[in-house]
């Protein structure tokens, strides 16, 4: 017989679940191990664990952390909020879908108050901050964050009508928002930019990665992003921190905007913040696989082909190849 399977703490439909005549799980007896040799493993990791004291502080480490899973919630419920129709999950006429946002965006942005509240404790330098008083700070920030929200969402609109009017294979705008992985990336940036702003870049890169691990498309919040921007197939984009990206911009996957080199301090390590990735200027498209690396500058209106490597500026309307840099014509997307 196996062990547990004929247990009288199992329930059946008829009897129902009665959760307040359950016990806590018993703790594992030695006769349990199955031969993992859990004492011993579990020491391990109590050391793995303290050797992080080089990195964050015994004071950080009591504080309580901002929630992964939480985050996640908090990002479906503005979707929701912003897209009713599509991410709501029902059918609404004129009133309905009203109550449907307020309470949504009510549960939501309780839910990032309280994340916003654990980054600013887990983050502080000074772990004696009046509750209060970050609490008061949460509050506020959570009240800027939701003053954006009707920008974010005019921006996302014009970015769902560059894919739509961009791509000959989209069918319709619902398509391209249930569907379009760039789409995606773009809902998780905009949201994540606006946490950047307001100073908290723990949420915003959670926000961000969250995206990431589930499109393929690397963009850091802190980059600045113009109106009715597309990504198209998306796989493996990059776009870093402190890019800056103009209106009616055109990516196809593979792409990377990154930095060629950064300075650093005495001891090696990377200096923060430093300008160090390109500028993109209005209506400039670039091809898949495509490495613009640096701080310069792609002038407006320029095309950049296929697996080129640029590391200088060139100036409007360029059109740059992977063999030469020189002035070419490119026809009916020749440059993907």
């Amino acid at each position: 017989m196996i062990r547990g399977l004929d247990s009288p703490a199992r329930t059946s439909p008829e009897r129902g679940d009665d959760r307040s005549t359950r016990t806590a799980p018993r703790a594992p007896q030695p006769s349990d191990d199955p031969g993992w040799n859990l004492d011993a493993l579990v020491a391990q990791l109590r050391s793995a664990r303290n050797s992080q004291a080089e990195w964050r502080s015994d004071e950080a480490e009591r504080r309580q952390r901002p929630s992964h899973d939480a985050l996640v919630a908090v990002v479906k419920g503005l979707r929701a909020a912003l897209f009713p129709a599509h991410f709501g999950g029902s059918d609404f006429d004129d009133a309905s879908v009203d109550f449907f946002v307020g309470n949504t965006l009510d549960v939501t942005l309780r839910a990032l108050e309280q994340q916003i509240r654990r980054a600013i404790s887990y983050t502080a330098d000074h772990p004696d901050a009046d509750p209060a008083d970050v609490a008061r700070h949460a509050h506020e920030l959570v009240r800027a964050f939701a003053r954006s929200l009707p920008q974010v969402r005019a921006a996302l609109e014009l970015d769902i009508r560059a894919a739509y009017e961009g791509d000959p294979a989209a069918q319709s705008r619902s398509e391209v928002l249930f569907c379009y992985p760039g789409i995606t990336a773009v809902i998780h940036h905009r949201l994540a930019h606006e946490l950047q702003r307001l100073h908290l870049p723990l949420l915003a890169r959670v926000v961000s990665e969250i995206a990431h691990a589930n499109t393929g498309i690397d963009i850091h919040p802190g980059a600045q992003i113009g109106e009715s921007f597309f990504i198209d197939h998306g796989t493996g984009v990059v776009i870093g921190e402190t890019a800056v990206i103009g209106d009616h911009v055109r990516l196809y996957q593979g792409v990377t905007l990154g930095a060629r080199n950064f300075p650093v301090d005495e001891h090696g390590a990377a200096l923060k913040g430093r300008a160090r990735h390109p500028i993109l200027e209005d209506h400039v498209v670039v091809y898949a696989g495509a490495t613009i690396l640096g701080r310069i500058t792609i002038g407006r209106g320029s095309s950049i082909g296929g697996n080129v490597w640029l590391t200088r500026s060139v100036p409007p309307n360029s059109q740059i190849t992977q063999a030469r840099s020189r002035r070419e014509a490119f026809g009916n997307g020749a440059g993907i």
